[in-house]
């Protein structure tokens, strides 16, 4: 303890810590996710495919094996927390080449999430403009506020951003739990069926199951693993960001499977695929025309409106501490490591972050791009594809370096829970592949769905080229990699007793004449990174 005449000690350089409890991490994560925003744009079309309750029964299939990633995810987190989430994690298991990869996968993954985002604000906000105002605005004037408005949020500290992004987040899983009480209390015909929880034919049904599984994959659930960002500001930063990412996705997995049961019980399950159909994006509200006051339809569209833009603020934050992660550790321009002195946030990676945000923005509006649905599905989906093969890479991470490098885990957390998790997304990423088609919503051989398979596997040379150059010309910096810090890094020296006699001209030891064997230097972190003082980089 200090005493009068001697300063507090100071906080340790980098992020805020003892910032953030699991309740808030985990409703960050969540927000990324965007639950009403897949419960208007997703879920329609998975009802009109004639899913009915398999809708619902596939969201609570996929948070189970997502509940078995976040045992090792968590597991992972307790080794290495950092700033960085699963970059970290695969440098650790995979090698750093892969690590960098990561990185490149998650930061193209998150941009474009959060530019369809953008799109979507756009179109969330219009009808409320129009009634409200009786205007008309363009998108991207729309999209142009809520910049403003993230780029500002994005310098704060991390708690009062979190308070911000929270407040959107509750209120808009209480207005969705409000319209799914409402549907629940006046079913259709005015009893909930057996049909809206049982489904009546399931062999019929493949086609639209793997497409509903994708979906709900791809895009409801992307978005819970960033909580490990926050794991250097949390409470405990070995425990904290773990448990937030479960509970993000129990949290994701009651919204989304009540909601989607909600729909089926209003509209009838016999005829709520054509209402699906029929109604698209404006199915929630129509059954809520249906039931409420139109204020209460009117807070529903506001709520849309805030959750866009708590997601676009929590995707901004997660960007920004992957920048943070990759400036620190030199692979990216070190100014992007900094932080404010006094709200200890990652100014210069938010910063960063909300200029190639704006520069996209105006460029699509000089360009006149418009928004549509349509556009927005494109980014939204590649990101979230992207999301899902970074969670598979985690995943084959975690199996590695959890049973290479054994610790305090059981055989359940080391090994079982891994296995299934890396079986069953690598399933899934199959399938997404395979079905990409359907979820852009193109037809069989269009150029979008190569554009998309073409990026992610830019992304992934792209990151594995990064991490040859810096091996090449940079390998301390390189043995650096995903250790949140500069590496120190321990080679050999030769070890010569000086000779007996002395000689004008000394010639040097023979080694095969006096056993001595004197290792070859090498050049420092190309060869033993792994020879790191953990003091150091601890």
């Amino acid at each position: 303890m200090a005493t009068p005449d001697e300063p507090p000690p100071a906080e340790p350089p980098g992020l805020a810590r003892g910032r953030l409890g699991a309740v808030s991490a985990a409703l960050l994560g969540a927000a990324v996710a965007a639950p009403i925003a897949t419960v208007v744009t997703a879920t329609p079309p998975v009802l009109a495919a004639d899913a009915g309750p398999l809708a619902a029964l596939s969201v609570v299939a996929v948070a189970v094996v997502l509940f078995l990633f976040g045992t090792s995810y968590a597991a992972m987190i307790r080794r290495r927390p950092s700033a960085g989430a699963a970059y970290p994690q695969l440098a650790l298991g995979l090698g750093r080449p892969a690590g960098l990869a990561g990185a490149w996968l998650a930061l193209a993954g998150y941009h474009a999430i959060q530019f369809g985002l953008y799109a979507l604000a756009g179109q969330a906000a219009a009808p409320l403009l129009h009634s409200w105002f009786d205007v008309t605005a363009p998108w991207w004037a729309v999209a142009a506020g809520c910049w403003a408005l993230v780029a500002l949020v994005g310098t704060f500290r991390v708690e009062l951003a979190a308070t911000v992004i929270v407040m959107f987040t509750v209120a808009e899983v209480a207005v969705l739990a409000g319209l799914a009480g409402a549907f629940v209390v006046r079913p259709a015909d005015g009893r909930i069926e057996t049909g809206t929880f049982l489904p009546a034919e399931v062999s019929g049904a493949d086609r639209p199951l793997f497409g509903l599984l994708l979906a709900v994959a791809v895009l409801a659930f992307a978005g819970f693993e960033t909580t490990a960002s926050y794991a250097e500001e949390s409470n405990d930063p070995r425990r904290t960001a773990g448990r937030a990412a479960r509970l993000a996705v129990l949290l994701l997995m009651v919204v989304l499977a009540g909601v989607t049961w909600s729909l089926i019980v209003a509209a009838g399950p016999r005829v709520v695929a054509g209402r699906a159909a029929a109604r698209g994006p404006e199915l929630i509200f129509a059954l809520a025309d249906d039931r409420l006051a139109p204020w209460a339809v009117t807070i529903g569209r506001l709520m849309l409106f805030t959750g866009l833009l708590a997601a676009i603020l929590a995707v901004h934050h997660a960007i920004a501490r992957y920048l943070f992660a990759l400036g620190r550790e030199g692979v990216l321009p070190a100014v992007l490591g900094n932080v404010s002195h006094r709200t200890r946030a990652p100014r210069a990676a938010s910063l960063t972050q909300s200029l190639i945000a704006g520069a996209a923005v105006l460029g699509a509006a000089v360009a006149g791009a418009e928004s549509s649905a349509r556009t927005a599905r494109w980014l939204i989906v590649g990101g979230s594809l992207a999301v899902l093969v970074l969670l598979l890479l985690t995943a084959v991470a975690a199996v590695l370096h959890l049973n290479r490098v054994p610790g305090p885990e059981n055989v359940w957390v080391r090994f079982v829970a891994p296995v299934l998790s890396t079986v069953s997304l690598g399933v899934l990423v199959y399938l997404a592949l395979l079905n990409l088609g359907a979820l852009l919503d193109v037809p069989r051989g269009s150029p979008w769905v190569v554009v998309v398979v073409s990026s992610l596997g830019a992304c992934l040379v792209v990151g594995l080229g990064h991490a040859l150059v810096l091996r090449s010309t940079q390998p301390v910096r390189y043995a650096g990699i995903g250790l949140a810090g500069a590496a120190l890094v321990i080679t050999p020296k030769p070890s010569i007793p000086p000779p007996v006699q002395e000689s004008p001209d000394p010639e040097p030891p023979d080694e095969e004449a006096s056993g001595l064997k004197v290792p070859r230097q090498r050049v420092p972190g190309a060869h033993r990174p792994e020879r790191i003082h953990p003091e150091v980089n601890s």
